[in-house]
């Protein structure tokens, strides 16, 4: 048996340095150059709230004697007085609080003394300092944590100290261990097996032999079968917007991945990936790719959040439902009493996990973030793309997270945006069109709400582009806002100072005779869609916008006039009918008035 010593853990801990779960304090004070001991009383004082710190979050380990960049200068007081520091975890914390410890020793490193504390997570009470205050660990900071914020129901015990019982019976080649060893390489070269899994906590030596905690085998089982039969994946592809029973059953594929938690994370992305792809296509680099309906990344953030954070007391695996207009990923196990649906929906950066062995370990090798921190991901990844914010709930013993495939912008809206395509607006730029829309004036306060910042930053390196394109018109000059808002007694910022100018193409055609093609197919050529009007008359002329950074791909809309409004009229009743796959959107085309430039594309016209 390889057994880790703890000589060698804490010189380990050194090497590795600060971090959510290990902290580092000085026992010295005073200029660089004429160091001297700090008074006992403040190291103490250190001691007891790092310590409660560490216990309120996700446990930790506590260094005194070692700076902060790990330079070792250890710890010069008298023995007198380094006892009275290991006993700090008693005298430095509320009366009523009993730290969960699992060390508190003396060790000596090169001549020089160092204190060494580990404490596990608190599962079942809610520590305090002496002055009544809570904190916690957050990342490399120790932070105020209200008590309300951190107190927990009291089934959630059982299921947060699940990853960290011991289990009878299981030996370390119960592990994948290629598995174990790469990651213990990962960590420090060279690390056995054995000491790799005492180091990060999964196990204890003892006279038996290697202890391990469940966490280990949830992480790196090689028959995950025989200790969690539901750690699984299910993926079902349902046919239509809601899942159907009897004779209406409307599944198309119900697949189901079995493994540890790193096989997980593999197998089960490799089985959703497929159904997340809606077309393949001819790249810039002369290369097939995929496009897909949905952030791959946030995909992605969402199933191992579903896995690392998911309830494993519950014989329950993660459901995952694909439906023609969303994707539901079901996590067995309630949200945590200590974080609020709102939180979440804040995007506030809140950490808490269940099972904070394994959380510890797929952080530590960058496979996740924190819980706040991987749902914000997700929101801003879907906002990128454009599409509707996700849902996200924690009702009958699941935590779901929805991801909508439908645009965060109306049909209208896309097709007004679709206007302006030739100007490669960002996604930040499209809100403040939006508004425009329907010949709205636009006020700055309307702007920065849109933008859904306070950031003057941002806000003007977003109209001033606009401004520059000629997009964005300025109709009331700064000093006639503010002359006008002392007049009707408002704010500057809410008096309309902008309208949104909408692009037009030139004025050698009538507009009365065109129309607007929405929802092409983005490999549509003006051949092909002058024949599909053949049947309305004279096509005098047809213009397909395209995008020069896709492979002169069509933009998905196209103008075209007709001869009289007979011709028109019947077009125009076309609205409806298909071309390859897509159903297309007619209207009538009708520009204001206003100087713009010509939109670029094709065009088929003849005078």
């Amino acid at each position: 048996m390889d057994i880790l010593n703890l000589y060698e853990r804490v010189k380990n801990t050194i090497q590795l340095g600060e971090s959510h779960f290990r902290e580092f304090k000085s026992a010295l004070e005073g200029r660089p150059d004429r160091k001297v001991p700090r008074q006992v009383k403040k190291v103490c004082e250190d001691i007891g709230e790092a310590l409660v710190s560490f216990a309120n979050a996700d446990g930790g380990e506590l260094l005194v004697g070692v700076e902060d960049n790990g330079l070792i200068t250890g710890v010069p007081h008298s023995e007198e007085d380094i006892e009275v520091m290991l006993n700090a975890y008693k005298t430095h914390v509320h009366e009523n609080s009993f730290l969960p410890m699992v060390n508190h020793v003396q060790l000596n490193f090169d001549g020089l003394t160092i204190l060494f504390f580990a404490v596990s997570k608190g599962t079942s009470e809610i520590y305090q300092l002496p002055d009544g205050r809570c904190v916690r660990r957050q990342d490399k900071s120790t932070v105020p944590a209200p008590m309300n914020r951190i107190l927990f129901e009291r089934q959630e015990v059982k299921s947060r100290g699940f990853d960290r019982e011991f289990v009878d019976g299981a030996l370390s080649t119960d592990l994948d261990l290629t598995l174990v060893q790469s990651m213990a390489d990962t960590y420090l070269r060279g690390m056995s097996v054995e000491k790799y899994i005492q180091q990060i906590g999964l196990g204890e030596y003892a006279g038996s032999g290697l202890r391990l905690r469940r966490a280990a085998l949830l992480l790196f089982a090689k028959d995950i079968q025989r200790w969690h039969p539901r750690s699984q994946v299910r993926i079902i592809k349902v046919n239509g917007t809601e899942l159907l029973s009897g004779e209406k059953y409307n599944v198309l594929s119900d697949e189901i991945v079995y493994g540890n938690i790193f096989e997980l994370l593999v197998k089960s992305w490799e089985s959703l990936r497929p159904f997340l792809a809606f077309k393949t296509e001819f790249g810039m680099d002369a290369k097939f790719e995929q496009k897909f309906i949905y952030p791959e990344l946030a995909c992605r953030e969402a199933i191992v959040n579903a896995i690392a954070h998911r309830d494993y007391v519950i014989q329950n695996g993660i459901d995952v439902f694909i439906f023609d207009d969303r994707m539901e990923i079901k996590s067995p196990g309630l949200l945590l009493s200590t974080i609020s649906l709102n939180d979440l929906l804040e995007l506030k950066n809140v950490h808490e996990s269940r099972n904070s062995l394994i959380a510890k370990i797929l952080r530590e090798n960058k496979i996740m973030r924190e819980l706040g921190e991987g749902m914000r991901r997700i929101f801003e990844l879907m906002e990128e793309f454009e599409l509707s914010k996700p849902n996200i709930s924690s009702i009958d013993n699941y935590f779901s997270v929805t991801l909508y495939h439908k645009s965060v912008y109306s049909l209208r809206e896309n097709e007004w945006i679709n206007l302006f395509s030739n100007f490669n607006l960002t996604n930040l730029q499209k809100k403040i069109v939006v508004l425009g829309m329907n010949d709205r004036l636009i006020s700055p306060s309307d702007i920065y709400q849109a933008l859904n910042t306070n950031d003057r930053n941002i806000y003007d390196r977003e109209v001033t582009a606009l401004r520059v394109t000629g997009i964005l018109k300025e109709i009331r000059s700064n000093l006639e806002a503010s002359k006008m808002a002392r007049q009707n007694n408002k704010e500057k910022q809410a008096i309309p100072r902008f309208k949104i100018e909408l692009p037009t193409l030139d004025n050698s055609f009538s507009s009365e005779t065109a129309i607007f093609v929405a929802n092409l197919p983005d490999d549509i050529d003006e051949e092909k869609l002058e024949k599909h009007f053949h049947q309305c008359g004279k096509v005098d002329r047809l213009i397909v916008p395209r995008d020069k950074h896709n492979g002169n791909r069509s933009r998905g809309f196209a103008f075209i006039w007709f001869n009289n409004q007979g011709e028109l009229q019947s077009a125009l009743k076309m609205s409806g009918s298909m071309i390859s796959d897509k159903v297309l959107r007619i209207s009538q085309y009708n520009p204001p008035k206003v100087h713009a430039r010509r939109q670029s594309g094709k065009v088929r016209g003849r005078r």
